[in-house]
């Protein structure tokens, strides 16, 4: 197991949710069953640190918390729900998908952050002891519509603003805000960090990878691409950190050389110091939808860390 030693500067550097160590963008733009996961949390949060110099000193002032409120058990005692607002930008019938759809997607996030995912039980020996019930809930508050004439917004944040055609975000300081529409470059979804601007913060996904109905696609049909999104609106990386044998901040889950894809035949090995067994059914790997299904209890004192008093998303706990 990893031991958490990166700096603040290197964490900056491994805030990535890109597929550079794969396809190209032009390369995810299908959706056969040899599609890889795309998303891109990692190139907005560079560009939004570009824009921002004062953010990655928010962000090491973040991590600092973080750690020292796992180190202390200073988290949140109880039960956290998080209030979803749906933002649902749509040009044809298909991308305007139903309430049964956005329902399914929220039915999919309780199960996955409180282990009652009927795949929570294929976790190999190897990591029961590890393999958590995070105890957040989800609750959907409300679904906004707007139609529009764009083929696909980019991740450049313009879903998320009126005066370029999409919709504000509503409460973000206290509401998760999920924007659904076409992305566009094969992106599945991205997410926005804590310490993040509350005016463009919250997830993004593509309609085509929400849910388990509708329009949900395979082999990203059942829900995952939120799980992993809002797993990093909670602060945490992609298990392979990011860079070859990377650390994802996280104590009790293997190093992993990189993304792993599809659905790996267990046991995969890492090619790391230790070569240990890779966690490639963890929510914050890459690998199919069907191939991913838990949070480490590392993972789930991290996320639990921020709604702590004095968190990046303390106002989220309060009643």
């Amino acid at each position: 197991m990893k031991k958490i030693l990166l700096s603040a500067v290197s964490l900056l550097l491994l805030v990535s949710c890109s597929n550079e160590e794969s396809n190209s963008t032009s390369d995810l733009a299908t959706t056969s069953t040899h599609d890889h996961r795309g998303c891109a949390s990692h190139e907005v949060h560079e560009q939004q640190l570009r824009e921002n110099p004062e953010l990655a000193a928010k962000m090491q002032e973040i991590e600092r918390f973080t750690q020292n409120a796992i180190a202390n058990g200073r988290l949140v005692n109880g039960k956290i729900q998080i209030p979803v607002v749906v933002n649902v930008l749509y040009r044809t019938a298909a991308e305007n998908i139903s309430l049964t759809q956005i329902q399914s997607q929220i039915d999919v996030l309780n199960k996955d952050f409180n282990a009652t995912n009927s795949d929570f039980n294929h976790v190999p020996t190897v990591f029961s002891g590890v393999k958590a019930n995070v105890g957040i809930s989800f609750v959907l508050d409300a679904v906004y519509r707007k139609s529009t004439t764009k083929t696909s917004w980019g991740t450049r944040d313009a879903m998320k603003k009126s005066t370029q055609g999409g919709i504000n975000p509503t409460s973000p300081t206290t509401k998760l805000n999920l924007w659904v529409c076409t992305i566009g470059g094969g992106i599945l979804g991205y997410a926005q960090f804590p310490g993040g601007s509350s005016a463009t913060d919250g997830v993004v996904i593509d309609s085509k990878y929400l849910g388990t109905t509708g329009t949900a696609t395979a082999p990203f049909n059942k829900g995952r691409t939120a799980t992993h999104e809002v797993g990093h609106w909670m602060n945490l990386r992609h298990i392979w950190g990011d860079t070859t044998c990377g650390s994802d901040l996280v104590s009790d889950t293997p190093t992993h050389n990189t993304a792993n894809y599809g659905l790996p035949a267990f046991p995969h090995y890492s090619t790391c110091t230790g070569t240990p067994i890779e966690m490639t059914m963890n929510y914050m790997d890459y690998t199919d939808d069907a191939g991913m299904y838990m949070f480490s209890n590392g993972q789930k004192s991290r996320m639990l860390a921020i709604f702590a008093s004095g968190g990046s998303r303390f106002s989220f706990a309060q009643p």
